[in-house]
């Protein structure tokens, strides 16, 4: 890759879920204290930037999602002062900043959403948010059948007969995107972060904002084994073409500051081209690519999703970016443990299911982690990761925060079991997660074999996840093949994908239930499992200098 391209065009990104990260002050939730304390860590990993989860003043209810200051931090991570300290500090050890941001939703404790329900039907204080009569006899149902992304209806109704719409908690009120109010003082926070050093921002929700005027109700749902629509029907709130005028604004904002500041967005779309629509030249930069983090293990369903990433993002002039986890998402082992026969699809990445070989899991997850890291574009680590973390799926029901579970009425268990504190040292909780003395225990349990997991434990360890995904991040930094550029898939036998890229690199994974003879003429630079005279095994990858 060429020394002049942006730098987001082939970036590792490690995603920092602040409250799991570290514990600076001992409270045993992360701060930015914590974060500060473990640069030098990230730096020795390989990565490029870091992403942080939203850390700005907020109730909590979505542990941050629910914004009710987007210019200041919440005081259990730190303050703004401490998050500038942050930025210079990650900037001298060479590391770009990523903060979150929230534009679908504030918190019902923003002060515009406590002006709006001070103001009656039809004030301009509502205005700002999606407030609407009910339907049947006095208003006593809701406006329309949207569902909230974390169960039950997506209305509430206030004390004046009004209802209002959050596709989240009812403690997220939806924002009208449509008011010129709402769109410039995005575009000032977004100047407020700017000017304070942020290198750019991951964009929660990306495909929302903007909803249908008349607000109507959801289509009927395509049968999956029926005939395909004869024309697309545009969502009435997700992915609405709308959506880009925004994002376009948004561009022109980051292009007034030097450094490449730039954008990734969250956005869900129905297929690569509605996807690519996000990252056009004037839009936004990049977009996580969430067909590969939910296709199953398998040569067919990666190679498929591999090519379409690459054509699509690329007919726009866009890189892609590969992802194997976040704090949304079952991690790896706990994924690919499983019987992999059924395709992992959105409305259901949060709950494993059937019997688990976590062995298995993790040689696949290792194997997945060199495929990723050898793809042209950019990557995202989430934390843990790189410790080969599974699922912690035996919390007890009564440490369960995320609202899913509520609202669900305890059928769905969220997304918790991704978010369980990270193991640093030691030999029983908080594992290094907070500072020796700590009177706070961790805001999630940590099990106790969390110790065999961590970067204590592995580090030094040839044989550990961490050490391979060191590895791996510095030998994709010094190779000049890596990074963003093209591939050339090889002629391979059924179950294996190889692929070379120029200058004289290539990967191999084997997904086949038997082994694959390498090429003998070339010298192994990276392996996620020992080779066998040449052959590499069964759910494993190699890296391989021509």
């Amino acid at each position: 890759m060429s020394s002049t391209a942006p730098w987001w065009r082939s970036a590792v990104i490690y995603q920092v879920y602040i409250r799991s990260f570290a514990d600076g002050n001992g409270d045993g939730v992360g701060d930015i204290a914590g974060i500060r304390s473990r640069l030098p860590y990230l730096k020795s990993l390989g990565v490029d930037a870091i992403w942080i989860n939203p850390w700005y003043k907020s109730p909590m209810a979505d542990h941050g999602y629910d914004v009710a200051d987007f210019r200041e931090i919440d005081p259990q991570f730190g303050t703004v002062a401490e998050a500038e300290e942050l930025i210079e500090e990650a900037h001298q050890y060479g590391l770009r900043v990523i903060p979150d941001i929230v534009p679908n939703h504030t918190s019902d404790q923003h002060k515009w959403f406590r002006a709006a329900l001070s103001d009656p039907p039809g004030g301009p204080e509502r205005d700002r948010y999606i407030f609407r009569d009910g339907r049947g006899p006095e208003g006593a149902e809701p406006p329309n059948d949207w569902r909230s992304v974390f169960g039950g209806p997506a209305w509430t109704r206030v004390p004046d007969g009004q209802w209002y719409l959050h596709l989240f908690a009812p403690e997220q009120p939806d924002l009208n995107w449509e008011h010129p109010e709402v769109r410039a003082e995005f575009e000032d926070i977004l100047r407020f972060w700017f000017s304070r050093g942020v290198d750019g921002f991951r964009i929660d929700v990306a495909h929302g904002l903007i909803k249908h005027p008349e607000l109507p109700d959801l289509p009927p749902r395509v049968d999956p084994d029926g005939p395909p629509p004869r024309e697309r029907v545009a969502h009435p709130h997700w992915d609405r073409d709308e959506v880009h005028d925004i994002y376009r604004a948004w561009r022109r904002v980051a292009d007034e500051f030097p450094g490449d500041r730039s954008f990734v967005a969250e956005a869900w779309a129905e297929t690569p081209e509605r996807l690519a629509a996000y990252v056009r030249r004037d839009g936004l930069h990049t977009t996580f690519n969430f067909d590969f983090l939910m296709a199953s293990w398998g040569s067919k369903q990666l190679r498929a999703v591999i090519d379409d990433s690459l054509a699509t993002l690329g007919s726009v002039g866009a890189p892609a970016t590969w992802v194997l986890s976040n704090h949304d998402v079952a991690r790896p082992p706990s994924r690919f443990g499983r019987d992999q026969s059924k395709k992992w699809v959105a409305n259901e990445r949060f709950r494993p299911e059937g019997p688990l070989d976590l062995e298995l899991g993790v040689r696949r997850a290792r194997a997945a982690a060199l495929l990723m890291l050898s793809l042209p574009g950019g990557a995202y680590i989430y934390q843990g990761e790189e410790l080969g973390l599974p699922e912690v799926e035996d919390l007890p029901d009564d440490v369960l925060q995320d609202p899913m579970w509520e609202r669900s009425e305890h059928t769905d268990r969220g997304r918790d079991g991704c978010r369980v504190p990270i193991p640093w040292s030691g030999e029983t909780a908080p594992f290094g997660f907070s500072p020796e003395g700590a009177t706070g225990e961790p805001w999630l349990p940590q099990p106790a074999n969390w110790k065999e997991h961590s970067v204590e434990i592995q580090t030094g360890d040839d044989a550990s996840m961490l050490e391979l995904y060191r590895s791996a991040l510095h030998l994709r930094r010094a190779h000049p093949a890596l990074g963003e550029g093209s591939l050339t898939w090889w002629d391979a036998p059924e179950g294996v994908l190889a692929f070379n890229r120029d200058p004289d690199f290539a990967c191999v994974v084997n997904f086949s239930a038997e082994p694959y003879r390498l090429p003998q003429q070339h010298k192994v630079l990276l392996a996620s499992r020992q080779l066998d005279d040449g052959y590499l095994a069964p759910d494993a990858a190699v890296w391989l200098a021509l």
